[in-house]
């Protein structure tokens, strides 16, 4: 991740009185099949990191889908392709989430049911 990005992302955390925590792009986030679809708004939640994962689920439109079918693995360096408008949030702690639109609509909160699950 180039250091304009980390920059980004540790001000966000600032913004937010949290501790930036690093999500490697040589790691794996989940990521919905249909992130591709432009639905609205893209939504994102991190656990805590565990088995070569950095945490994070992203995905489009309203509620998680409970299809297990639902998610895909992806590395977190391919979402400079795919989805560059999170990049900035991926440096929130686990239990944080954020939900963002196409124009300009941004919310960003915590939430311990992701820590305490």
């Amino acid at each position: 991740m180039n250091e304009e990005i980390i920059s980004e992302q540790k001000k966000l955390c600032e913004k937010y009185g949290v501790e930036w925590v690093a999500s490697p792009m040589d790691l794996k986030l989940g990521i919905s099949k249909d992130i591709d679809s432009g639905v609205m708004p893209i939504n994102g939640l991190r656990h805590p990191a565990e088995n070569g994962t950095v945490g994070w689920y992203i995905w489009c439109g309203g509620d998680i889908d409970n299809n297990p079918d639902f998610w895909d693995a992806l590395h977190v360096y391919h979402l400079e392709q795919r989805l560059p408008q999170v990049l900035k949030y991926l440096g929130l702690p686990p239990g944080w989430r954020f939900q963002i639109d196409d124009k300009g609509y941004e919310d960003v909160w915590y939430d311990e049911n992701l820590i305490n699950a």
